[in-house]
């Protein structure tokens, strides 16, 4: 009897001394769990501080800007000059370089962007009375600075000649149009340096200044003049939808010219947010990407 009680006491001994090891197995294990969901939330948490670190940083300061319609960046552009703006085939969407440029212009800004269709001619007495900026292949000039004020350039422009696939003649510079008959767009850089060419006596010409760039190309593809004097960048950009209805003859880069967003001459606020978007955008890439999709080639 004394032996069947030992032994009963002996194996309650041994399954209690189990259970216990099963315990402090159980909480030892319990112990990494809670220490590495722990070590992960506080890995979660440091990311995301990262994250809003990064945010903060490239953050934009619109503290002192101020817009016409409370958050809305509202843009005067002419739309008809492919492929900075133009309609989509709906004939009612926006489309182009600048147009892109814009739309991103306004993710970093964190506002809205509302587009004022407006001709060319007066476009910039617009400015603080019916848009904020102006956004449409503006050229950068002393003249205009006198009135205005400008963004850091967002791309780089130059004089081109444009003509037809069967133009006999060769071109080397701009006088070699003397005797010519030009188009250009009224009021634009181009339409300056010809009339200023003319005005000097260096060369005769005979030049149609039409509202659209879009007319322009039409009068050279019937026939009505030689060829059509443009910003390059534009030229690029119907070379690049018509191979073979034109060829750039010519490209002056003696002089280049570069595009900026034009504001009113005080707006110091915005300019400083706008400079600030453009330098991120650059470092993004952005510009590189639009000049590819847009022209056909990286600048």
């Amino acid at each position: 009897m004394k032996k069947k009680i030992l032994a009963l006491v002996l194996g309650l001994t041994m399954v209690f001394s189990l259970v216990g090891c099963g315990a402090a197995k159980s909480e030892e294990g319990s112990s990494e769990t809670t220490a590495t969901e722990t070590a992960a939330t506080e890995a979660t948490a440091a990311e995301t501080a990262a994250t809003e670190a990064e945010t903060a940083a490239g953050a934009i300061d619109m503290s002192g800007v101020t817009f016409m319609n409370d958050g809305t960046l509202t843009i005067g552009v002419e739309i008809g000059y492919p492929p900075f703006e133009d309609f989509a085939e709906d004939g009612t969407t926006p489309v182009g370089y600048d147009i892109d440029f814009a739309n991103a212009l306004g993710e970093k800004l964190g506002v809205e962007v509302n587009f004022i269709n407006t001709a060319w001619d007066g476009i910039f007495q617009g400015i603080d009375t019916n848009y904020d900026v102006v956004i449409s292949a503006v050229t950068i000039t002393d003249e205009r600075k006198e009135t205005m004020s400008f963004s850091d350039p967002y791309i780089n422009n130059y004089q081109a000649v444009v003509v037809s696939p069967d133009f006999e003649g060769e071109i080397t510079s701009f006088k070699d149009l003397d005797g010519l008959a030009i188009a250009v767009q009224k009021e634009t850089t181009s339409d300056i340096l010809m009339s200023d060419y003319v005005a000097t006596g260096s060369i005769k010409l005979t030049i149609s200044a039409n509202e659209k760039i879009t007319t322009c190309f039409t009068q050279l593809e019937n026939g009505e003049v030689d060829a059509v004097v443009v910003d390059s960048t534009v030229a690029d950009g119907y070379l690049a939808s018509n191979p073979d209805k034109y060829v750039k003859a010519y490209q002056d880069e003696s002089e280049p010219e570069q595009f900026g967003v034009a504001m009113g001459k005080d707006n110091t606020a915005l300019q400083t947010a706008i400079n600030e978007a453009i330098a991120q955008l650059t470092e993004e890439g952005f510009f590189e990407d639009n000049i590819a999709y847009w022209f056909g080639s990286a600048e």
